[in-house]
């Protein structure tokens, strides 16, 4: 038996889908299960022992590229995938498994897909709260009750790998490093401020923590912000965009505590086991929470959250501005204790 996953354009979004995933191994012992996906993310897919092979989607956010999708579509035909399983809603998320006459094509409705989708769940927000809770009701019949728990992600990553992404940066691995993520995709509501960041950096720096910074490229002027607003004696060692995914995912398998937005490397984290604090401002810890026992949610609930804007609406940001440093480092210290 073949199946084919078309995957969510983001990391978050993917490591949330691993429950679908295992589920689905349980359903089919023996199940070839690959996945179609965009490259940036290909690297948590990669760490996913559910997954087989990661056949790399080209396509940017919003492109339809029809002769494109054909030519994966024709590729995908001589697999033999009896099953797809498309996790993103649009309509253009559904069209290779058509092109490519996969038999079931499972998915929700999404974008009036009555045709492209023939295998069909509606969705139920209320009875599924959670992202990973919908992606995880893909593996049940249309309409059947999910059942929970939910089994947690796991990304996998081995000492060997780890030593290798501290090598190739030419860094010394600290007795105590944390590790932070200060960007957010999404837009800049879901960002703690980066004073907040410096001002814990100093704090963590005073208690023998080494401080780095992991994010991409479009994070690396935020990273700056922080080690300019940091202690010089001591700054955090800023590698936003200084590392792949695929060596951001060893660094943080080998931190000792990371501190995260509401962001793609908060899910890596939780789904490496780390010990984690996860601070939400806009966003909501209900549907996209950190699936793992080591993390502590920290979070300000104000009336106004979460308002899911890409920017802050009532142009105060009090969601986060508000979120003290002190109280983020109390988190962090009691994790330690822990």
């Amino acid at each position: 038996m073949k199946a084919l996953i078309v995957a969510p354009s983001w990391i978050g979004d993917t490591v949330l889908a691993q429950a679908l995933f295992i589920r689905l191994h349980e359903h089919t012992p023996g199940l070839q299960l690959d996945a179609l996906a965009p490259g940036w993310v290909a690297p948590v897919l990669e760490r996913m022992p559910e997954i087989a092979e990661v056949i790399e989607s080209p396509f940017a956010h919003g492109e339809l590229s029809l002769k494109a999708r054909h030519r994966i579509a024709r590729r995908l035909a001589e697999g033999g995938y009896r099953r797809a399983y498309v996790l993103p809603n649009s309509l253009k998320s559904a069209l290779i498994p058509f092109f490519a006459d996969i038999p079931e094509r499972i998915g929700f409705i999404g974008e009036k897909r009555y045709g492209l989708i023939n295998r069909r769940h509606t969705l139920n927000k209320a009875l599924l709260p959670q992202m990973a809770e919908r992606f995880a009701q893909l593996a049940e019949e249309p309409g059947a009750p999910l059942p929970r728990p939910l089994p947690p992600p796991r990304l996998s990553s081995s000492s060997a790998q780890r030593a290798a992404a501290v090598a190739a940066l030419g860094v010394d691995f600290p007795d105590k490093l944390a590790v932070f993520c200060p960007g957010a995709e999404y837009g800049p509501a879901k960002r703690w401020p980066s004073r907040h960041f410096a001002a814990l950096a100093n704090s963590l720096a005073s208690l023998g923590y080494a401080v780095w910074l992991l994010g991409s490229a479009k994070d690396r002027a935020v990273g700056q912000q922080i080690v300019d607003q940091a202690d010089p004696a001591g700054p955090p060692r800023n590698l936003c965009g200084s590392t792949s995914l695929t060596q951001a995912i060893d660094l943080l398998a080998a931190a000792t505590l990371v501190v995260c937005n509401d962001s793609g490397l908060m899910h890596v984290a939780a789904a490496l086991g780390r010990p984690l604090i996860a601070v939400y401002g806009s966003s909501s810890p209900e549907f996209t929470p950190p699936l793992s026992a080591q993390a502590t949610i920290v979070s300000l609930a104000l009336e106004c959250s979460p308002c899911f804007q890409r920017e802050c609406p009532l142009r105060h940001f009090d969601c986060m501005n508000k979120l003290d440093p002190q109280r983020v480092l109390d988190a962090c210290l009691a994790k330690a204790r822990a």
